[in-house]
């Protein structure tokens, strides 16, 4: 997809025919800022939209591979005063995410889940290709484990944004892009895998 803006309108289309959703939120940022540039929506704002027109199930948002740059000194505040799980990329580093998920579908239970992926979880590393990259992020197989992890999830959309083909000359963002896209496409409700 194209910056992480696109959620937004997403989201309000979902919650309209389910409600507010749960949501599984990859990401080096929480893009829960206010304003930028003086404008209300932009790639850095659209879960603080969905917070002030309730479409999320605030009890029901994990945010993962949180980390890098802010404007805030203290960026995760917003998040967990709305009530999210937020799960630094520090907490993530050299181990298994596998138990963290059985926590997360532990916590999504059987109600609607939407599930947001921004490219720049990774690290730069393994996708360069990217406007807001951060270091020290995630690796594909920690992805792969959160993806799958999602299996079983009353998942009724999801996206996969930030994706810059012109900042990776090597192509491999676009590659790991498309093979996120379609791990997500094989955990949605009864898809049938081997």
């Amino acid at each position: 997809g194209g910056d992480h803006t696109i959620t937004y309108p997403i989201l309000q289309a979902l919650a309209a025919k389910h409600g507010p959703l749960g949501l599984v939120h990859v990401d080096a940022h929480t893009d829960t800022g206010d304003t930028a540039l003086g404008e209300k929506i932009y790639h850095g704002t659209p879960f603080r939209r969905c917070v002030e027109e309730r479409l999320l199930d605030c009890g029901r948002v994990v945010q993962i591979g949180i980390r890098g740059s802010s404007y805030d000194p203290d960026p995760f505040k917003y998040s967990r005063e709305q009530g999210f799980r937020v799960v630094p990329a520090v907490e993530c580093w050299m181990k298994s995410l596998e138990p963290l998920m059985g926590e997360v579908r532990a916590q999504m239970g059987d109600k609607p889940v939407y599930i947001s992926f921004d490219i720049d979880g990774l690290d730069p590393a393994y996708a360069p290709g990217t406007g807001t990259p951060e270091i020290a992020g995630l690796t594909p197989a920690q992805a792969l484990q959160i993806i799958r992890g999602c299996k079983g999830l009353n998942i009724v959309g999801c996206d996969l944004v930030e994706v810059a083909p012109m900042y990776d000359v090597s192509g491999n963002t676009a590659l790991l892009g498309a093979n996120l896209m379609f791990e997500m496409l094989c955990v949605l409700p009864g898809v049938k895998t081997l």
